[in-house]
Order: structure tokens, then sequence, then C-alpha cells
């Protein structure tokens, strides 16, 4: 049997490269952000919902 070059796995497809690297121009949104503008997005369907009904 042949062996395989190097020691990466064939799926991770080179993410790991593109998330290990650091740019200072691209846009950065924190976590508690997304988390909070979910959480007003289906508080404000809730309450459309009820209003329609």
């Amino acid at each position: 049997m042949a062996k395989k070059a190097g020691g990466r796995l064939i799926s991770s497809a080179g993410l790991v490269n593109y998330y290990d690297s650091e740019d200072r121009r691209a846009v950065h949104i924190s976590p508690y952000a997304v988390l909070t503008a979910a959480v007003v997005c289906g508080v404000a369907i809730f309450v459309l919902n009820m209003i329609a009904f």
C-alpha cells in the first residue's frame, strides 16, 4: 500500500488554513451579537404572528 503524503485530513479541504489566518480588514461579529439578533428576530416573528391572527 502506498503511504499518504502528509498528516492532513483530506476532508478539511484547506479550511484549517483559512481559519488560521487573521485578516485585520475583515468584518468581525461577536457571537453575542449573532445570538441577540436571532432572539430579536424570533420575538418579532412571534409578535407579528400573534397580531396577524
